[in-house]
């Protein structure tokens, strides 16, 4: 039998190893930025064209290379950092492995220009799918100027795997964030399209915050810093008040390094306990020195994945810093027990003489005199009755009126149909509604609604449903016929991240049909005139903030009937009443009314299960 192993050919080897460094344009655009850190340059420039599918090109006025390093630098494992193993424990440089650029090179276009100080010429090098097309002598200034062109022009299928304009420009910003914010000492510009669209300073590590993420983080930061033996924690937190239900301004950073990591996060969110609304992350900037011998970075292709020695030790050294500060800056409640805790009476004024207590008596009371008598017991009784039932009437007129104000605008569309003129409830078609005089309808555990079939009970989940309604009433306008939205006596302000801002823009048009009036009102703010009547002041910011949330990582390309119904799907689960919410009978009778309405009532959009059915039988044999 033949032998059927063979070695791979460099240019096939290339391409698999491109797979683990190179996803996506960001991937160039990390590896080509941190080339220039490592070269020591202090001018760093990104051009960007068509969010990095035509072109990623990054300039830097760093030591630049000789002829020979030029060349070599495209090699695989070709690396001026690592000599021997124990180098790996030891590193303080951005990149190590020596396989970006090689694996760049091996689905790109590239052209490379760089010189050193002391030569008279520079070096120009020309590549295409790893193989050199020309290497020549050219004029141009210290640095490097490098040029990726048409990413996986040689792999189509890698190229259409590629998300929108939008959503790779945004991964293109972030990887942009990562690096700039940490090297703050650089000064930084980003250009897309021809456009310029940062352009930032030399600074210390806050004004680079202010500078990425706006000038109102000024006001928003508050400073951590804790100095060990075992770690160097500094940088800064937000304040809980500016929590958001967005993710996206957490960043790590580990000797000058970007990284991820669960298990301090959760530090962070232990920290923050008792101070955030649920289901709202925390931002934070924070840096870690460590000694490079205590970790290893070489446990990932792209390096964003750090193991520690002893993380458990520096999880309780990093939730107990971001605790002092939170104290130390009086944003959380602390206990100061040096202190009497006695009532602050304040002093007496000077001059002021005590009253002497008097006690009143009437001389003329006699206890055996009938007009002096007590009212009965049964006439109190009667009266204190009839003021609890007039009461009453007058609360509940006034709680029905808030309920129908404020709930029935949420679903007050379709029409609704009456209980008894629903023919059938599901498929199954001995399975009605029973008639609403003789059902019964009421709320379980603040969750679910139970009411009466005429085979059994259905148990309904409140969340689900109004989920789906919701969906149902914003699809039936197809996101195209404009609702007319509830104009605000006051303008509300909402600011996102430069990432989210881009995603955002893209879905202006699908958010205003939905009945939003809003207007891009700075670079990374929207003004809010109007919204939905439905929709609450203090809702306006966190629908908002979900909506890019969920939509963040699943925004099609083009499609815009599938944007539509993502959109409205997003807005559905942000709006839906949640469970643990106490709900009025008016309001149950609503819910289950406008659901039976509904073509699909058995499941949401997502394809989970909005209610269950307890026939007869089934609750003979749990009672059996």
């Amino acid at each position: 039998m033949s032998d059927i192993i063979r070695l791979l050919p460099d240019s096939v080897a290339n391409q698999i190893a491109a797979g683990e460094v190179v996803q996506r344009p960001a991937s160039v655009v990390k590896e080509l930025l941190e080339n220039a850190i490592d070269a020591g340059g202090n001018t760093i420039e990104l051009i960007i064209k068509d969010s990095g599918r035509t072109l990623v090109q990054v300039l830097d006025n760093g030591n630049g290379m000789s002829g020979t390093d030029a060349r070599l630098c495209f090699e695989r494992h070709a690396t001026s950092k690592i000599r021997e193993a124990n180098d790996l424990y030891a590193i303080r440089t951005m990149g190590f492995r020596g396989e970006a650029l090689a694996s760049i090179a091996a689905v790109a276009q590239v052209e490379l220009k760089t010189k050193q100080a002391d030569d008279e010429a520079g070096t120009h090098i020309v590549i295409e799918a790893s193989e050199v097309k020309e290497q020549t002598l050219c004029q141009c200034s210290k640095g490097t100027n490098i040029a990726v062109k048409n990413l996986f022009f040689n792999i189509p299928a890698r190229r259409n795997f590629l998300k929108s304009d939008t959503v790779e420009f945004t991964h293109i910003q972030e990887e942009f964030f990562r690096v700039a914010l940490i090297n703050n000492s650089i000064a930084f510009s980003l250009y897309h399209n021809g456009k310029l669209i940062f352009k930032l300073e030399k600074g210390n590590f806050k004004q680079r915050i202010t500078a990425l993420f706006g000038s109102n983080y000024n006001q928003r930061l508050v400073p951590v810093e804790q100095n060990m033996d075992l770690v160097n924690i500094y940088g800064f937190i937000c304040k809980p008040e500016f929590a958001k239900k967005t993710r996206g301004e957490q960043y790590f950073f580990t000797n000058g390094r970007f990284m991820k990591s669960s298990y301090f996060h959760h530090a962070i969110n232990s920290a923050f306990e008792e101070l955030l609304p649920q289901k709202n992350h925390p931002g934070y900037f924070l840096c870690l020195d460590v000694d490079p011998k205590t970790i290893d970075v070489n446990i990932h292709p792209t390096k964003t994945e750090v193991k520690f020695w002893d993380e458990r030790a520096i999880y309780a050294v990093l939730r107990a810093a971001v605790k002092k500060s939170l104290g130390q800056f009086s944003i959380a409640p602390t206990l100061d027990f040096e202190k009497e805790q006695t009532f602050d009476i304040p002093p007496a004024p000077k001059g002021y003489v005590p009253k002497v207590p008097a006690i009143d008596i009437n001389p003329d009371y006699n206890p055996f005199d009938k007009k002096w008598e007590k009212p009965s017991q049964k006439a109190s009784t009667m009266r204190d009755k009839s003021n609890l039932q007039n009461w009453e009437k007058m609360f509940d007129a006034e709680k029905k009126q808030n309920y129908t104000e404020d709930f029935t605008q949420l679903i007050e569309e379709p029409a609704i149909k009456k209980p008894n003129e629903i023919n059938e409830l599901f498929i199954d078609n001995d399975i009605k509604h029973q008639d609403s005089s003789t059902s019964i309808l009421f709320q379980c555990q603040n969750q679910y609604i139970v009411t009466s079939l005429k085979s059994g009970l259905v148990i309904i989940d409140q969340q689900r449903a109004s989920e789906r309604i919701l969906y149902e009433r914003f699809l039936s306008k197809d996101l195209v016929e404009i609702i007319q939205p509830q104009q605000k006596l006051f303008p509300q302000i909402v600011t996102f991240s430069p990432a989210d801002t881009a995603l955002f823009t893209e879905l202006l048009p699908e958010v205003r049909a939905l009945g939003y009036d809003i207007d891009i009102f700075g670079k990374n703010d929207f003004v809010i005139n109007g919204t939905p009547a439905d929709v609450k002041e203090e809702d306006i910011k966190p629908i908002m903030e979900e909506l890019i949330e969920s939509l963040k990582t699943e925004l099609p390309s083009q499609k815009v009937q599938e944007k539509n119904q993502k959109v409205a799907l997003a807005m559905a689960k942000s709006m839906s009443v949640k469970a643990g919410k106490k709900l009025s009978q008016l309001e149950l009778e609503t819910i289950v009314e406008q659901l039976f309405t509904l073509p699909v009532p058995e499941y949401t959009p997502s394809g989970k299960k909005i209610m269950t059915v307890l026939k007869k039988d089934d609750l003979e044999k749990l009672l059996n």
